[in-house]
């Protein structure tokens, strides 16, 4: 099955599946906190957005996706920065402020800049493979 698969298409099978992921881990701890932010929705929706897109370029690469795909990957790097920043807010509101322990029970500043890291690793599969 995968003899003749392209870098390329492997990766994009690659991404899509650690977006669906990361999806179910966002979903469950913004929804643990209530979606107490408006922006705790952008990685909800944007993530699965990101791995359907993904997933669909593994099996067609039509300009049409992958002009989708750089879009949504611009904003994932965007709303990952965003978030990671949200993020340290957030550990800097708990008693204590910024502790060892808040920032080993308060929210995680990695996962957002995994979320842009991966969004960054789309783009260079599409402009540089």
């Amino acid at each position: 099955m995968w003899s003749g698969w392209p870098v390329q298409r492997v990766l994009f099978l690659f991404l899509g599946i650690v977006f669906l992921a990361v999806f179910v881990q966002v979903g469950l701890m913004h929804w643990r906190q209530n979606f107490r932010h408006w922006a705790m929705w952008v990685p909800v929706v944007g993530t699965p957005a990101l791995a359907v897109v993904a997933l669909l370029l593994a099996w067609q690469n039509a300009g049409l996706l992958r002009q989708l795909f750089v879009w949504l990957s611009a904003a994932g790097v965007l709303s990952g920065l965003a978030g990671s920043y949200y993020h340290l807010e957030g550990v800097g509101e708990r008693v204590d402020g910024y502790t060892l322990n808040n920032f080993m029970v308060g929210p995680p500043i990695a996962l957002p800049l995994l979320v842009s890291a991966l969004s960054v690793l789309g783009l260079i599969v599409v402009y540089m493979l």
